[in-house]
C-alpha cells in the first residue's frame, strides 16, 4: 500500500523533529538505478532520501555527538533490478575520520555487499526497533550504522566499538528468522554480514582491532608531529597483520583493512621523509597481493 508524500512528509518532520539532537552519523546516501529500466525514476529518489534521512536522525547510541564530532559516512546503493517493490542490487560503505592535529581525514572502512534485496513501497516510514525484525531494509541500514560506529570507536579507545558489534549482532540474529533473504547466515559465504559482525567479535581475529586503534590513534594522530617517527611506528603497526594472516590467511578483516587503506599507506611511504621499509613492503606484499600495483608505487 502506497502512503501519500503529504503523511510521508509529515512523518519525516516528526521524526526530525524528536531527534534532531541525537544524530551520531553524517551519511550520504546515493541510489544509482541508471541501468535499470523505469521510466519514473522518482521511486530511488525517494529510497535515497528516506535512507539517507533515517540514518542522520536516528539515535543509535546514548552519547551525544557535537556537530564536527559525527562520523561522516556514504553509502552507495547500485539498483540491478527492480520490480513491484523489490529492489536488488549491492551496497558499497565507506568511513572516515579525522586526524589529530590536521586537516586530513583517514579511511577507516570500505565495504562491498553484493546480497542486497529487499523490499520497499515509496513513502514508507522507517522505524528502527532492537527488538524485532521489521524488514530487511531496516536490517541492512541498521547493521551497518552499528558497524560503522564500532569502527570509529575502535579508532579511539581499544575494542571501544564492542557494544556497537553487540548490537549489529543482535540485529543479525534477529534477521536470521526471516525467509529469503541472504547475508544474515553462517552459510551465506565468506563475504557476508554474519562473517563481517562474527569476526569483528572473535578473539580469533583481534589483530584486526588492535591494529585499527594502534594505527590510529598511536600512529597517525601522532604523524603531523614527526612524520618519520610516525611513518617507523605506523610500520610495526601494519606488521601486526603477520601473526593474523599466519593463523588465518587473507582473512576477511585483514582484506577489509587494507581496501580501505591500501592508497593511504602508499601516500604515507612514497614520499616525505625515507625510512627503511624493506621489510614492510614485502610483508604489504603477502598480507594485501591484490593491491600489489600499489605496493610497487612504493620506493624503498
Amino acid at each position: 500500500m502506497k502512503l501519500s508524500k503529504g503523511f510521508y512528509s509529515f512523518l519525516l518532520a516528526l521524526f526530525a523533529l524528536f531527534l534532531s539532537n541525537a544524530q551520531e552519523l553524517n551519511f550520504t546516501v546515493q541510489v544509482n538505478a541508471q541501468n535499470v529500466a523505469q521510466p519514473d525514476q522518482t521511486i530511488f529518489k525517494t529510497l535515497e532520501t528516506s535512507m539517507q534521512e533515517f540514518l542522520n536522525n536516528t539515535k543509535w547510541t546514548d552519547q551525544k555527538f557535537r556537530d564536527e564530532e559525527k562520523i561522516n559516512a556514504s553509502l552507495v546503493f547500485v539498483v540491478t533490478s527492480y520490480d513491484n517493490d523489490r529492489f536488488r542490487g549491492n551496497f558499497q560503505i565507506s568511513a572516515s575520520r579525522p586526524v589529530f592535529n590536521s586537516s586530513y581525514t583517514t579511511p577507516i572502512f570500505n565495504f562491498k555487499d553484493d546480497d542486497i534485496a529487499f523490499e520497499y513501497a515509496e513513502y514508507a516510514p522507517f522505524f528502527y526497533n532492537s527488538n524485532r525484525f521489521e524488514n530487511n531494509l531496516i536490517s541492512l541500514i541498521s547493521f551497518y550504522a552499528y558497524t560503522v560506529l564500532g569502527i570509529d570507536a575502535d579508532t579511539f579507545e581499544l575494542r571501544g566499538g564492542q557494544p556497537f558489534y553487540e548490537e549489529a549482532q543482535t540485529i543479525v540474529n534477529l534477521a536470521q528468522g526471516s525467509l529469503g533473504v541472504q547475508g544474515w547466515k553462517a552459510s551465506d559465504g565468506l563475504i557476508s554480514r554474519f562473517r563481517l559482525n562474527d569476526d569483528m567479535l572473535s578473539d580469533t581475529y583481534k589483530e584486526y582491532r588492535e591494529v585499527m586503534y594502534s594505527y590510529h590513534l598511536k600512529g597517525l594522530d601522532t604523524f603531523s608531529k614527526d612524520s618519520k617517527a610516525g611513518k617507523i611506528i605506523l610500520k610495526n603497526y601494519l606488521q601486526q597483520f603477520d601473526e593474523l594472516h599466519n593463523r588465518r590467511p587473507n582473512s576477511l578483516l585483514q582484506r577489509t583493512f587494507f581496501d580501505a587503506k591500501a592508497d593511504e599507506i602508499m601516500s604515507i611511504y612514497s614520499s616525505g621523509p625515507a625510512v627503511d621499509i624493506r621489510e614492510l613492503k614485502s610483508t604489504l606484499q603477502k598480507l594485501a597481493p591484490n593491491q600489489s600495483s600499489k605496493w610497487r608505487n612504493i620506493k624503498v
